[in-house]
């Protein structure tokens, strides 16, 4: 059960609002400055129009209605009618110019957002679960959107109509008017009270999602071993008590936001009773009309429905900061490996790899590389064999440069690899992973996944080389077969073998082969291993393997042990030592008989 409290481990909250989140959204908002402006444009004369209904209502009550004149009432009326259409009309055109910036800032969040996160360190993936940082690109951009486009322009607007109703109210009677504003006060002091409880509700929230989906995503993912293990029961009972803790937080969130309408609607009905009340004792003296106690009771509602409204926008933005906040936290997460201000193009690789005095590690004062020093010479192949955990993934981590070392250089035809652009390094360089991730797709548009203007001739040559085609053209559709998410219909051997064939065809100048035949049988593998010897000749590779007899040709052996080299050179002097090799080989032959 100990995976349930990890995946109750919530983000830290901040206490205090950054104002840096809004400055950066701001940006995406000024692209779309001349719609926004346009809607509010329009949304001014909607506003604007139903202003005018109050005193055409006055007239009607005060003069028409007493002088039984029925022209001024049919006037009246038409104006009142008039008001509202030019009212419908400009709703109508600020409505699609809004509808159309805030999809166009969602697609440009998500865009600047996938961007950022394709630059990411392999770090910042291995420390979160995915569907974290899946939450942050869908839904939560889909929740901001709003905000950003119209939340700020209506805040600008409802403090406009407020303005305007405040000095339409003042010119039909100052003494009613004043009776009105007497409850802000008391609204301001409410507001200021639920503020940080609403916002820290909602982040409570954020935080339950995103800890919610990261389960349900792994285990979407995981399914297969869920089974294996009969570990739905313990799973369902996890994913209840995380499901729990959402629909907690969110009734709590939504209590403190039940509070804000009425509060508000508490204080207007308050208020305008008040006005009925201090009317009525000035109307028993004739100070007053009823035209004009009616059209300040009008004003007064329409008054507290700017309020209200900006109180529903309030409550939208405390709910969706704690969404902006995480989608502006990953933005501003550091790229940790990126080109160099001044770094220029990686010239064509001949293939010479050397280490000098490289220390390298991932958590500070934990060491994984200890002043390593190696030159490995062109076309050579390199074999790198340890204990689990010694260092030799890293090892070739660093010469793709997925990570930077913490001091000592990594050099490539003697030039330092931090002074280049890594598209200019990576895309000479080849790299057969363990676990070999297929797209969804087709095996043929998995193959050139690499090499996008390749022919059908060079991908069917490459399947070949690697003994791929076999079972490819088995299938009823060949190359042309969806293979779906995560190679679904392939096995873990046959996703290797057509990531062989991506490789192979990108005819990367450097290859690394890290276990990539751990999922390949042995008799696949000998076919498999003229293909190797075709993708290896003429290249500098560094291979990693658990089969060490698949590793005796090579050019070089390094031992890699205590974050160091122990041992390095050929197969037959490593066993001739008789070292940490070669027990490790014997050992392991004496396991295979």
């Amino acid at each position: 059960m100990a995976r349930k409290n990890t995946y109750r481990v919530d983000e830290a909250l901040e206490e205090e609002f950054n104002l840096k989140h809004l400055l950066l959204a701001s940006k995406y908002i000024k692209r779309y400055l001349p719609k926004l402006l346009g809607a509010m444009t329009f949304s001014a004369v909607a506003g604007l129009s139903v202003l005018f209904s109050p005193i055409v209502t006055k007239k009607a009550l005060d003069e028409a209605v007493p002088n039984k004149d029925v022209r001024m009432l049919v006037i009246q009326v038409l104006m009142l009618v008039g008001f509202y259409l030019i009212a419908v009309v400009c709703a109508f055109f600020r409505s699609k110019m809004m509808v159309n910036a805030s999809q166009n800032i969602i697609y440009d969040i998500r865009k600047d957002l996938f961007a950022h996160l394709q630059k990411l360190s392999f770090q910042y993936y291995d420390d979160r679960p995915h569907g974290k940082i899946l939450i942050r690109v869908v839904n939560y951009v889909n929740s901001v959107s709003d905000m950003l486009s119209n939340g700020l322009i209506n805040v600008i607007l409802e403090i406009f109509n407020l303005i305007f109703i405040v000095i339409f109210m003042f010119t039909v009677d100052v003494q009613l008017s004043l009776v009105v504003l007497c409850g802000v006060p008391i609204l301001a002091a409410f507001l200021f009270w639920i503020k940080g409880k609403q916002r820290r509700a909602w982040r409570m929230v954020s935080n339950k999602n995103s800890n919610l989906n990261a389960y349900l995503q792994e285990n979407i993912v995981g399914a297969r071993i869920t089974q294996i293990f009969a570990r739905e029961d313990e799973n369902a009972e996890i994913f209840a008590g995380l499901s729990n803790d959402c629909r907690n937080t969110w009734m709590e969130a939504v209590s403190w936001n039940n509070l804000v309408w009425p509060g508000i609607d508490t204080i207007s009905v308050l208020v305008r009773g008040s006005i009925f009340l201090f009317g009525i004792l000035i109307f028993i003296n004739g100070d007053k009309s009823v035209g004009t106690i009616v059209a300040i009771s009008g004003y007064a509602s329409r008054f507290w429905q700017p309020i209200m409204n900006l109180g529903n926008i309030f409550n939208n933005f405390i709910n969706n900061m704690a969404y902006l906040e995480r989608i502006f936290e990953t933005m501003d997460e550091p790229v940790l490996v990126d080109d160099a201000e001044d770094a220029t193009q990686m010239p064509e690789i001949k293939g010479e790899v050397t280490f000098e005095n490289v220390h390298f590690s991932y958590e500070k004062g934990k060491e994984i590389l200890h002043d390593v020093s190696f030159s490995v010479k062109k076309g050579e192949s390199v074999a790198l064999v340890g204990p689990t955990g010694a260092g030799k993934s890293t090892i070739v981590n660093l010469v793709s440069r997925f990570y930077n070392v913490d001091s000592g250089r990594v050099l490539i035809d003697g030039v330092d690899i931090s002074k280049v652009t890594l598209k200019s390094l990576r895309s000479q360089m080849g790299i057969m992973l363990q676990d070999s991730f297929i797209f969804s797709g087709t095996i043929e548009d998995n193959i050139r996944y690499g090499k996008l203007d390749a022919t059908k001739e060079e991908i069917e040559k490459a399947s070949e080389t690697v003994c791929a085609s076999a079972f490819i053209e088995r299938f009823p559709n060949g190359y042309q077969t969806e293979v779906k998410e995560r190679g679904s219909l392939l096995s873990q051997g046959q996703k290797q073998l057509v990531s062989f064939a991506r490789t192979l065809l990108s005819d990367p100048k450097i290859l690394v082969l890290d276990e990539a035949t751990s999922s390949i049988d042995v008799q696949t593998e000998k076919a498999l291993q003229k293909g190797l010897d075709a993708m290896l000749k003429g290249r500098t590779s560094f291979i990693i393997a658990h089969r060490l007899s698949t590793i005796r040709n090579c050019d070089k052996i390094m031992y890699i042990d205590d974050g160091g080299i122990k041992e390095c050179g050929t197969h037959d002097e490593l066993m001739a030592k008789k070292g940490l090799y070669y027990h490790l080989y014997t050992a392991q032959m004496d396991d295979i008989a």
